[in-house]
């Protein structure tokens, strides 16, 4: 086996018990489709050693090797070459499950994922920032020999609160970026401590209007005190002049008396 080559079988489709049967000797299901030099490639399905495909993927530029693909099919083989699109894996057991390989045209242009690299210590580090890394991978348009094995990112001139976006990193030459130019890769953030004081400073204002709110309640019962005792003491007043009631109709006897005079 040699990196770069892979070959692999034609499968007729069967049932999840002949699937299971090949993962027990090694072999996985997949699927291999795209477009060629000779046109496009229907969806065709194939069986793949799995050892056979780690040691075909180069192991620097991983899922982006491009592989001379041979399909054999009951003696016939047919060559192309293909790109890993995408594979399933177990949860459990964390083995491969499924692949799924994306036949190519080597001279023109292909979707890719290609990993980031950070390197670099942000200015803002200085003060406590942190890195907070947003994207880990870019895709990118390329012909399979343009593909980058990786695309470095440097972050030292990063001070706190910097961004750097899509658009900031730079690609070699017949790259183009399909990743939104104008999304957050990665960023230097406050340290959280200060996060934290915030509210806190916050919470002692709001703690201090409530004090001063409560303190001004009292002195407003306190004035509207005496306005009730005012009320309450003009109550006795009328009740003064209901008293003299009483002292007239004691003179009415006085009156009465006045005839025992002779």
């Amino acid at each position: 086996m040699e990196v770069g080559k892979l070959t692999v079988q034609v499968r007729k489709a069967g049932s999840k018990n002949a699937a299971r049967k090949l993962r027990a000797t090694g072999l996985v299901p997949g699927v291999c489709y795209g477009a060629s030099v000779d046109g496009r490639i229907e969806p065709l399905p194939i069986t793949v050693s799995v050892k056979a495909l780690r040691a075909a993927l180069d192991p620097v530029r991983k899922q982006n090797t491009v592989i001379a693909l041979t399909i054999s099919d009951d003696g016939k083989s047919r060559s192309l070459h293909a790109l890993v699109k995408d594979y399933q894996i177990d949860a459990l057991r964390r083995d491969i499950t499924h692949v799924d390989l994306l036949a190519i045209d080597p001279d023109k242009e292909v979707r890719a994922e290609v990993p980031l690299e950070f390197t670099g210590k942000p200015k803002g580090a200085i003060n406590g920032g942190q890195i907070r890394t947003l994207i880990r991978e870019l895709e990118v348009l390329a012909k399979p020999a343009d593909i980058p094995v990786k695309l470095v990112v440097d972050v030292s001139p990063l001070e706190i609160g910097d961004v750097i976006h899509v658009s900031d990193i730079a690609l070699p030459a017949n790259v183009e970026a399909i990743t939104g130019r104008d999304l957050a890769v990665v960023t230097c953030a406050a340290p959280e401590e200060e996060k934290l004081a915030t509210p806190t400073a916050e919470g002692a204002v709001a703690a201090e209007g409530a004090a001063a709110a409560a303190g001004a309640a009292p002195a407003a019962g306190a004035a509207a005190a005496p306005a009730a005792g005012a009320k309450g003491a003009a109550a006795p007043a009328a009740g003064a002049k209901d008293a003299k009631a009483p002292a007239g109709k004691a003179a009415a006897p006085a009156a009465a008396a006045k005839p025992a005079k002779k």
